[in-house]
């Protein structure tokens, strides 16, 4: 009976949580535009794409969409559980969000930060927005992002290793590619 009420009320507040969904990837695409600006890392996923993109002259954008889509195809194949709206929005909003607000950044602040004052003031609240962004992200259970249904694929795989084990390693690779692909890793990368 419980299941059934909670399917109920999923269902029926659908359309909010779906503007929740879209309004948290827009808004996790602006905090990192200024975790971008401050120039202290991003997370794991989005220090590697930058590097990716940068490297082969491709908007952020675009790089993240593509790479999206080809990880959605295995995630269809190997994690299709993981798949809902949510998925869909992540793939293609938060990189786009994040390439829109950067050149508004760009436009408005030519020269960026460069005081470490301002950087770590900036920091502070673009960090708390990302997280508590992320946090209503994965709250109203949409699906997730390709790059973090991985994670859980491997953790299906592997039932014996604890999923924190898994994510830091997966993440942990991820920093990597990013560092041979030029890529800045800051301590926001390492507190992520």
């Amino acid at each position: 009976m419980k299941k059934f009420i909670q399917g109920m009320y999923q269902k029926k507040n659908f359309g909010v949580r779906l503007t929740a969904v879209i309004l948290s990837v827009i808004v996790m695409g602006f905090a990192l535009s200024l975790l971008v600006l401050v120039d202290l890392g991003t997370d794991p996923c989005t220090s590697m794409n930058l590097a990716i993109s940068e490297k082969i002259g491709m908007g952020i954008g675009n790089w993240q969409a593509l790479l999206n889509t080809i990880i959605f195809v295995f995630v269809i194949l190997l994690g299709r559980e993981n798949i809902g709206f949510g998925t869909l929005a992540n793939m293609f909003l938060v990189g786009y969000s994040l390439q829109f607000f950067s050149w508004v950044w760009d436009k408005i602040l030519p020269a960026g930060f460069d005081s470490m004052a301002v950087r770590i003031l900036v920091l502070i609240p673009a960090l708390a927005i990302f997280v508590v962004s992320a946090a209503v992200y994965m709250d109203v259970k949409l699906g997730t992002a390709p790059y973090d249904a991985i994670a859980f694929i491997i953790a299906k795989w592997m039932p014996k290793v604890p999923f924190r084990l898994i994510r830091m390693a997966f993440d942990f690779t991820v920093i990597v590619i990013a560092f041979l692909f030029g890529g800045k890793i800051g301590i926001v990368t390492i507190l992520m």
